[in-house]
């Protein structure tokens, strides 16, 4: 959609734009899975869309503003989102191949302007271009080349937040959301932060502002003149301390470059409960799958597997177990996996949802030297390295472990070293 067709909200006026202190950018794309579908569908330019699953379960994961105007929004179930919907709405499914793709472009963009870039998921991330002004000027003017190349490469808009840290920014990106840009000057983040409701504070969830209400605390200038030790004494040291410094506008977290992730897992809720344990471990083995093409392919190894079960009743438990030796093997993944669910002794219990969580995630090349050449699991990395090279190569779902090919064998989830088909 063009600029001129979006609406944006009233943002903070009077906060003045000397950015002279001010280098740490947030940019948040906007609506993004709905505007990259947009982008590749312009005869949906100011229609009402939803991307999401279809069926009984299925969530919306994105909606342009205009479906927004209806009420509906991320994280919402689809059934209801239809319900809240007018009749000519589209729905797509999700592509998420292709979000990631635009989102690596996105991140290579960002990193040709400064080498501190901390993503924090496929549409967001911080910049500190202190270093970048000889080159491309004040961070205003960062701020603007980003938008304009970002809508000129993708045909998606964004919004940028300009301030003196990260906190600060990343509430002015959401302040001039959709296709805005805010800069909040040092000196100026008082009279920024002070009229905002407490929720807008980092690690305020629904539980904390309730605290906060019945404390009689509305607003940030609330918590900023409530004495720290009534804070602590209701919220806990480290939340009420916490929440005193961010009153005040005070955070010295600095841009992380390189963020590894501290844990990669993959879930699956399935169409209708399950009570069926050979169909609950070929879901098992398929999501272990997924995690352990992850780890290799983000070089890491993980050091401990963790099983999440959600049953029909929505009371979901985990159980997690700490390896010997880290891996990014699926197959050793799976054997995790399987042998925490087996040991649950469900006995037919329905199953909503499960899980499988890689935590404590470290380098690979520093487990290379833990393991014994010619050993059982040195064998299987290397294979599903190959079949990482050829999934790169063919696409997903050009190969498929033997298990989840089979007929009704019930053997083929046997322990590892079992002979394949």
């Amino acid at each position: 959609m063009s600029r001129s067709q979006i609406r944006r909200p009233s943002a903070p006026v009077g906060l003045g734009d000397d950015d002279t202190d001010c280098p740490i950018l947030h940019v948040d794309m906007d609506a993004f899975y709905a505007s990259v579908e947009v982008a590749r569908r312009p005869e949906l330019r100011g229609r009402a869309m939803i991307v999401g699953g279809s069926g009984s379960r299925g969530v919306v994961v994105a909606a342009t503003y205009e479906a927004r105007a209806y009420g509906i929004h991320s994280a919402m179930s689809m059934s209801r989102a239809l319900r809240l919907a007018p009749d000519d709405i589209v729905v797509i499914p999700p592509d998420h191949r292709h979000y990631a793709e635009v989102s690596d472009s996105v991140m290579e963009m960002f990193a040709s302007i400064t080498p501190h870039v901390e993503p924090l998921s496929l549409d967001e991330a911080f910049l500190d271009v202190a270093g970048a002004r000889r080159r491309f000027g004040p961070p205003r003017a960062i701020a603007e080349m980003i938008r304009a190349q970002v809508f000129d490469e993708q045909r998606i808009t964004c919004s940028v937040g300009v301030g003196p840290t990260k906190f600060v920014a990343k509430l002015a990106s959401t302040q001039c959301k959709p296709d805005g840009l805010l800069v909040v000057p040092r000196d100026r983040v008082i009279a920024f932060l002070h009229p905002m409701p407490v929720g807008s504070l980092w690690g305020v969830g629904e539980r904390t502002e309730e605290q906060l209400h019945r404390l009689g605390l509305r607003t940030v200038a609330d918590i900023a003149h409530t004495p720290r030790d009534t804070l602590v004494r209701a919220l806990g040291p480290a939340a009420g301390s916490h929440l005193h410094e961010l009153s005040w506008g005070r955070d010295d977290r600095s841009v992380a470059t390189h963020v590894r992730d501290r844990s990669i897992g993959a879930e699956e809720t399935f169409a209708r409960d399950i009570d069926d344990e050979e169909v609950i471990l070929a879901e098992l083995l398929r999501l272990s799958e997924k995690v352990g093409a992850r780890l290799r392919k983000a070089g890491y190894a993980a050091t401990t597997v963790s099983l999440k079960v959600r049953f029909a009743d929505f009371t979901t438990i985990t159980r997690s177990r700490t390896l010997r030796v880290p891996t990014s093997v699926s197959r050793e993944l799976f054997h995790e996996a399987r042998a925490l669910y087996l040991r649950l002794h469900l006995d037919r219990a329905r199953v909503r949802l499960v899980g499988v969580r890689a935590e404590g995630v470290v380098d690979a090349d520093a487990v290379e030297a833990q393991l014994v050449l010619g050993a059982p699991e040195h064998g299987w990395r290397e294979a599903e390295e190959a079949v990482d090279r050829l999934v790169s190569r063919f696409g997903r779902g050009s190969v498929h472990p033997a298990r989840l090919l089979g007929g009704p064998d019930r053997d083929r989830f046997g322990q590892p070293g079992a002979a394949d088909a």
